[in-house]
């Protein structure tokens, strides 16, 4: 008798998504390098994620949602709970 298996979807992350909302939460009175130092990461690595190159990891996120009062949620995917 086999198991069954369950079916597991792998959640696509959209990196480019991610990236214009940390762009969109800059906005336009902030540089890379205010916003950078404010979450704790390098001005290189913040363009890196604005220009969806690289995936921010979990400190990255809680740090940009402490800071700035955004959610996890709204950043991975734009949208926020009701």
């Amino acid at each position: 008798m086999t198991k069954p298996t369950k079916s597991r979807t792998k959640a696509r992350i959209d990196l480019h998504a991610i990236g214009r909302r940390i762009r969109e939460l800059r906005g336009f009175d902030m540089t890379q390098a205010d916003f950078a130092r404010r979450i704790g990461v390098t001005q290189g690595y913040l363009s890196a994620l604005e220009n969806g190159e690289k995936e921010p990891g979990s400190a990255v996120l809680l740090a940009i949602r402490q800071e700035f009062g955004k959610t996890v949620d709204w950043l991975l995917t734009g949208e926020t709970k009701k």
